[in-house]
Formats: structure tokens, sequence, C-alpha cells
């Protein structure tokens, strides 16, 4: 295990499409919904991993995601925010949340968010991931 820091300036990283990670399921007619920077990985040490997310729902949808915490995750809501099923937001920039190890969970997103997310081991177990119309 290095004992060293690790030291990362997102402004300076490119944002990487979320497809490299999820597949097709992060396109919507073709366009990127996801991307991500990842600021460090120590899973091969026995750590976590720490990256930044950004989410960019399409006009008039809304991102679900349903997950299992492989692990706890913390999360840092930067900008945007998440919201009910209405696309009423629920969550704000400067919200926290933690998300036990084992804990199912989920989230919708009307408006682009980007958040601050940890891990303090695998990175969870995505269950569902889609675009549905915004009901509200």
């Amino acid at each position: 295990m290095s004992l060293h820091p690790i030291t990362a300036t997102p402004e300076r990283m490119p944002w990487i499409p979320g497809s490299q990670a999820l597949g097709e399921l992060s396109l919507f007619q073709g366009k990127e919904t996801v991307h991500f920077k990842v600021l460090s990985d120590r899973r091969s040490e026995g750590g976590g991993m720490a990256q930044i997310v950004r989410f960019s729902p399409p006009p008039g949808m809304l991102i679900k995601i349903v997950a299992n915490a492989r692990s706890e995750e913390h999360i840092y809501i930067l900008s945007g925010g998440h919201c009910d099923k209405s696309g009423r937001q629920r969550l704000f920039p400067g919200d926290y949340l933690l998300h036990p190890k084992g804990l199912a969970h989920g989230a919708f997103l009307a408006i682009e968010t980007t958040v601050f997310q940890v891990y303090s081991g695998e990175p969870d177990e995505l269950l569902d991931f889609q675009m549905i119309a915004a009901n509200g």
C-alpha cells in the first residue's frame, strides 16, 4: 500500500464518457448522459476510489438509478441535485449522502448534476439505469 499522497487537479483532467464504464446504458439517442473523472483508485491495494461524476439528463427526461452499495458510498452534491419522480428537486448543492454497504438505493436526476463520490471499496452494483419521461 502506497504511503504517498495522491494529488489530482480535476480542472486539468478530461471528462471520461460514462459509456466506458456503463456501456450503452449511459447513452440516450447517441449522446452521453454521464461523464466522470477518477481522482484516485486504490482498490487493487485494498482501498477505495474517489471520483467526480456529472449526470446530464436529456430535456424532459429523468435519469433513474437503482443500485446496491458494495462498500460505503459517500456523495457530496457539487451542483444540481436529486429529485423525486415528478422532477421536483429534493437534494441540493452542499447536501451529503452516505449509503452504507449493503443498502439498496436509488436516485432521480432531472437537471445536470455534478457530485463528488467516494467508495470505501468497490463501487455500487448497478441494478437499473434508464431515462424516463419527467412527470412534473
